[in-house]
Formats: structure tokens, sequence, C-alpha cells
């Protein structure tokens, strides 16, 4: 699309995406400056991705810890607070970097924690509903087949398009509150429905147990279908996942492939059937999971040494009943000395864990219970900086995918094994 400039749009225009005239309000200033400069955001997304209109949005989910804004983003959020302004749909935000009350006990920084208050106060002055959660779906906010969202966090995202069939693309910390701001998105990628079409089918004949195996598939998927804008449409499973399982897909299939979308026969919204999932197009490319793929991807994260300085429960954050499996696997045992046990939730999971006696039991074996945060947003490089950690044996394939760039060894390996490393300081296998 040719470049043009707002000037020479005709009435009602902006960069070539038609607004309405409460739109074009907002872009005069008549809800403030602040709602102003982010339909002017919004409106250099839309040229971008050649969007022709804005779509309504029912509701926000921000990327908000000071790593992805950054003191800039700070000073931003802060502004648009002091002059007044308030989001105009329900706005929830991503884990933060820190736990306020075990940030000492974890070793980070005292300057961290100062820089995620403020950004707290100043995302609540507007408005913000400071959840500290990326599964949001499954505690806050679920959403509903067929709505427009801009959601932040690759892995609510892609939960909230396959398995709810609402619609939203990966939206950016601020581009994200720009639309808490108007209330309004770009009309383009994920909205389309030209765009939620399979394009690879993916046969799958090694089946998925457990939460983790799921997630090892996601992984495999991923690393072969690498495309923000490809589909992969998933059938031959012979059992119905969980809620948790579908998480674990969906953020590994996120997390390798860039995905924002995927159909599972016969189980999400918009794959009935295959027919339906691609709607009357043949697939683009062809793929076959085959019997031992699933412990090959186990087996594609080696652990440099023996020892395991961190295990890892995290990304995404887990639910009550993970936490509930968790805390049956380490009831009457004791976590190494030499190595750390770490798990992340949600405030309201942990409050309910609590109540049942699961954050007991993690505690008492030796374990750290945070909340409102993942660990790769930990500073987990200044951790390993501090304490001289390498090795991290986690049962999330998304969380191995990200930590590498930290400087860790990440080794992927399912829940019952993580738990024996943690207990015996030692990776089995």
């Amino acid at each position: 699309m040719a470049e043009r400039s707002v000037g020479a749009q005709a009435p009602g225009r902006a960069r070539g995406v038609e607004l309405t005239p409460e739109e074009r309000a907002m872009l005069e200033g008549a809800r403030g400056d602040g709602v102003r400069q982010a339909l002017e955001l919004q409106l250099q997304v839309g040229a971008f991705f050649a969007a022709e209109r804005l779509v309504q949005v029912t509701s926000v989910h921000m990327m908000a810890e000071i790593e992805s804004m950054g003191v800039a983003g700070l000073r931003w959020v802060e502004a648009l607070a002091d002059a007044g302004q308030r989001v105009c749909v329900p706005t929830t935000c991503n884990p933060r970097s820190v736990d306020f009350d075990l940030w000492e006990a974890l070793g980070q920084d005292r300057r961290q924690v100062e820089l995620e208050e403020r950004l707290s106060r100043a995302l609540e002055r507007l408005g913000v509903m400071v959840t500290n959660t990326c599964i949001n779906y499954q505690t806050f906010n679920p959403p509903r087949f067929g709505e427009h969202l801009a959601w932040g966090d690759t892995g609510t995202v892609i939960f909230a398009n396959s398995v709810a069939g609402a619609r939203t693309n990966f939206e950016g910390g601020p581009v994200a509150l720009a639309a808490g701001l108007t209330g309004r998105t770009p009309a383009y990628g994920y909205h389309l429905t030209e765009q939620r079409l399979g394009t690879a089918l993916v046969v799958v004949r090694d089946q998925p147990r457990t939460n983790s195996d799921w997630g090892a598939l996601g992984c495999w998927v991923g690393r072969q279908v690498i495309d923000y804008w490809q589909v992969p449409v998933l059938t031959g499973l012979e059992a119905t996942p969980t809620i948790d399982q579908l998480k674990q897909l969906g953020a590994c299939l996120a997390s390798y492939g860039s995905l924002a979308q995927f159909h599972l026969v016969g189980v999400t919204p918009e794959a009935r059937t295959v027919d339906e999932a691609f709607g009357g197009r043949a697939p683009l490319k062809r793929l076959t999971v085959e019997p031992g793929t699933i412990q090959h991807t186990y087996r594609s994260f080696p652990a440099e040494k023996p020892e395991a300085d961190l295990v890892v429960f995290s990304a995404p954050q887990l639910s009550v009943l993970e936490l509930r499996t968790l805390a049956d696997r380490l009831r009457g045992k004791r976590v190494h000395p030499n190595t750390r046990l770490l798990v992340t939730t949600t405030e309201a999971s942990r409050a309910v864990a609590a109540q049942l006696g699961h954050v007991q039991a993690i505690v008492a074996a030796g374990g750290m219970v945070l909340t409102g945060n993942c660990f790769y947003l930990l500073t987990p490089r200044e951790l390993a900086e501090r304490f001289g950690y390498r090795t991290i044996v986690t049962d999330s394939a998304k969380l191995a995918n990200i930590i590498a760039g930290y400087g860790y060894n990440p080794v992927f390996r399912p829940t019952d094994v993580c738990v024996q490393a943690a207990i015996e300081g030692q990776v089995p296998w």
C-alpha cells in the first residue's frame, strides 16, 4: 500500500483506516490528548498491516512488566495517569518481574521492585486491573466465541483464538494499553475470518498423555511450522485434552512457532471437522507426528552436567489443579539442599491452593511458591550471575525455549522427572 499522509486522506479516513465519527472525534482530542495519542499509535499499526477499519474490543490484556515496558514506557504510563486518562474496557495485565513478598528471599535487586511498584500504581490509576497473570482466561476473564479482543502475551492470545474462538492478534504492551484507552484495535490478521483458516495438516500418531507431553507436542509442531500467519490443524488425537493440557499445547506452539492459532479437530470450536478447519482449502503443508516423537523432543534438551541447579514449574503460571498435582508428589519429601525449587502461580490460584493445603505442602518440601510472575521475567540473568545458576530442569517446554536466551542450560522433562530432580539434586535422564 502506498504511503499517504494523514492530511491527504479523504474525510473520515486516516492512514488508510476508515474511521467512525466517534473515532474521528477521539483523533481530534475529544477524549483527551492521551486517547488521541493512543489512537494515532493504533492507526500506525493498522496502516502497517493494511487494516481498513477498527473493531471494538470487549477486553484488553497487556504485557506490562518493567522488562517489556522499560523506563520510557513507565514514564508514558505515568504521564497518562497524571493526565487523568482511564481505560474504557476491562483491562488486565500479565505477570510482573518480582514477587513483592519474596523478592529478597529470591535474591532480587530492590531497584527492580521499586520500578515494578511504580508501574503497578500507575496502571491502577488508569483503571487497569493489575492481575499479574498469563492465565487470565482461567482465572479472571474467560474469552467468548467470536468476540474481538486486544490481548498481549503469546500464550493468552493463542488460547483465546484457538480454544475459545475469540479474535485477537499479539498486541505489544503499549499498543494493548492504547486499545484499553480507545476500546478499539485495527481489524487485520486474526480478527478476519480468512486468516483463521488452517494451513498445515498435522496427523498425530504419538499420543500425548501428560500435561508436559502436550507441551512437547507443541514444541515439535512449532519447530516445523514457524510462521505467525500459519495455522496448524491437529488431527488423530485419541483423548480430549484438559484445559491445562490445551494451555501447554498453545503456549508451546506460540513459543516455538510464533503461532497465534491452532485447530484441534473435534475439540476447538472452528474445527468440528478437518474440512471446516481448512475452509474447504487444501493444506499447504502436511506433517506426521510419528511414534517416539514426544520422547525424542524431551531428549533434544540434554543436560550439560548431572547436577540440577534449579527446578522450575512455571510458564504458563500453574493452575490450582497443577498446584495440587505438584503438592501430591512432594508430600513427605524434601528438596535437595543444593537445588532450588521454584513455582509460579497467580494470586487467585495461590489463595485457593493455600486454602486446600497445596501451597503448604510445596513449601514444607522446600519449594518457594511465587505469585504474580513467571520465571523468565524474574530477572533470570541477574540471578544466574549472582548464584551461579546454569542447569534448569522444567516441565515447561515454553520456559525451556525462552530461558536459554538468558544463559541457562534448559532441561525439559516430564513433571514426575522434574520432581525427582528436585529431590535428588540430579537430572535423572
